[in-house]
């Protein structure tokens, strides 16, 4: 493997942000072929392949080495990669993408503002109810993390891919950590987010493998990649 290899999302608004940003440094991507083939090509750059693949993927490819280069969210690299900083480099906060990973609690429970709050009401909840406060999540590595750091203990994560606003409403759990721009869908559902920060702060954000075969060609297009994008040689 000698040309670097870029993954970029395969498909809607983040990648058509993506290859506006990248547009605008001088770098032009484009698919290319049929609007349902995954393939594309790069310009303005030398040895670089295009690999479109969805934003999930790329932090498992980027951990396996093999991509060298990818944009995705934070909030995928740090649930989806273990220890991910011994694994791949943040290169370039994009500035799009945006998007907060927060803790929910139902409207009425007045007394419940802060993360410390919570944590009284998950002791509370456990001697009334005799179980653990269930928090619906699919963020499990960041919020056990979060919670850990907090020092909130009587809980349980509750696994939801979708829908994860209703997980209240149909009774499978008392609280919900998800990803949220504008909260308008959590208020619609009756929630409010605690008021402590966010348990991650998240954008669109350009990644580099410690682990990929960095051939000459391929360490040679990361530095025209850095140079075009005013990065570091990180």
């Amino acid at each position: 493997m000698s040309s670097l290899k870029l993954a970029v999302p395969s498909k809607g608004r983040l990648q058509e942000q993506t290859f506006e940003w990248f547009s605008t440094r001088g770098i032009t991507l484009e698919r290319t072929g049929s609007g349902r083939e995954y393939a594309g090509q790069v310009r303005g750059v030398s040895n670089v392949e295009l690999v479109l693949l969805s934003a999930g993927e790329i932090p498992r490819e980027l951990a396996a080495g093999r991509i060298h280069m990818g944009v995705t969210g934070q909030d995928l690299v740090a649930e989806k990669i273990p220890a991910w900083e011994t694994q791949v480099a943040q290169i370039a906060e994009m500035g799009f993408g945006h998007a907060d990973l927060i803790l929910a609690v139902p409207s009425f429970w007045a007394d419940v503002e802060s993360i410390d709050d919570l944590d009284a009401a998950a002791a509370a909840f456990r001697k009334a109810h005799g179980m653990r406060l269930r928090i619906a999540t699919k963020y499990h590595n960041i919020v056990r993390e979060y919670l850990r750091r907090e020092g909130v203990a009587d809980y349980q994560l509750v696994d939801s891919q979708g829908a994860t606003e209703g997980t209240i409403k149909n009774l499978t759990a008392e609280a919900v950590a998800d990803i949220t721009s504008t909260g308008d869908t959590l208020r619609a559902n009756h929630l409010k987010i605690l008021k402590s920060p966010p348990v991650l702060a998240s954008q669109a954000t350009l990644f580099s493998s410690k682990l990929a075969n960095w051939a000459p060609e391929a360490i040679t297009a990361r530095a025209e990649i850095l140079s075009c994008i005013g990065a570091k040689n990180g």
